[in-house]
This record gives structure tokens, C-alpha cells and sequence, in this order.
């Protein structure tokens, strides 16, 4: 069975940094590509950043390039997200999702077959 957990969300300053996680279960993770996404209150949900499943390639949202940075670690099955100089609106629940055929615009959601269940990062002082 596929499974994501996300983690690492949480309250942190403007200026702050927060490192989210993303463990894969029942699949290996490298063979898919993964999106983070992020869905704030009466918003919809947009890509944030996307790593490829075959070169690595990665892509980022122009309203976090520069801050955020996405990796893999194979061996860990785990992919993360290291926002630094976090700003009030990043605010939002944050997800990571799967995509095993790596094809079409990675920041579109529908695109993406599983999901994990999201965590909250909030920036606030």
C-alpha cells in the first residue's frame, strides 16, 4: 500500500527556517516524481516544488526560489523541503504527493496520484 507521512511543520518566526519530511511506504520513492504543495485557507492548493523521478531535476515556484530547497535521500525513501526566510505568507498546510509517470507541468495537482495527509506550517510572530 503507498503511503506518504509529511512532518516537520510547525510555528516559527518570520525569518525562521522549518525542514519538512516526506517518508514513503509500500513504494520506492525514487521511481516517482514528488511534489510539495501547499493549500492556505480559502485558497487553492499550488505547487511549491517538484523533484524528478529520473535525473533529479528539480523546480520550484517563483515565490519561493531562493528559499526553499528540495532533496532526496534514497537510502531514507524520504524527500524534504528546507524553507528558510520564511515569510507570514507561506503560511499554509503543506503536502507532499506522488506521480509515477512524470509527465505534464509538475505543479499541477491533479496530476499526482497519492497524497499524504499534510502539515501545518504557520509564520507568525
Amino acid at each position: 500500500q503507498v503511503q506518504l507521512v509529511e512532518s516537520g511543520g510547525g510555528l516559527v518566526q518570520p525569518g525562521g527556517s522549518l525542514r519538512l519530511s516526506c517518508a514513503a511506504s509500500g513504494f520506492t520513492l525514487d521511481y516517482y516524481r514528488i511534489g510539495w504543495f501547499r493549500q492556505a485557507p480559502g485558497k487553492e492548493r499550488e505547487g511549491v516544488s517538484c523533484i524528478s523521478s529520473n535525473d533529479g531535476s528539480t523546480y520550484y515556484a517563483d515565490s519561493v526560489k531562493g528559499r526553499f530547497t528540495i532533496s532526496r535521500v534514497n537510502a531514507k525513501n524520504t524527500v524534504y523541503l528546507q524553507m528558510n526566510s520564511l515569510k507570514p505568507e507561506d503560511t499554509a498546510v503543506y503536502y507532499c504527493a506522488a506521480d509515477q509517470t512524470g509527465y505534464g507541468s509538475w505543479y499541477h495537482p491533479s496530476l499526482y496520484d497519492d497524497w499524504g495527509q499534510g502539515t501545518q506550517v504557520t509564520v507568525s510572530s
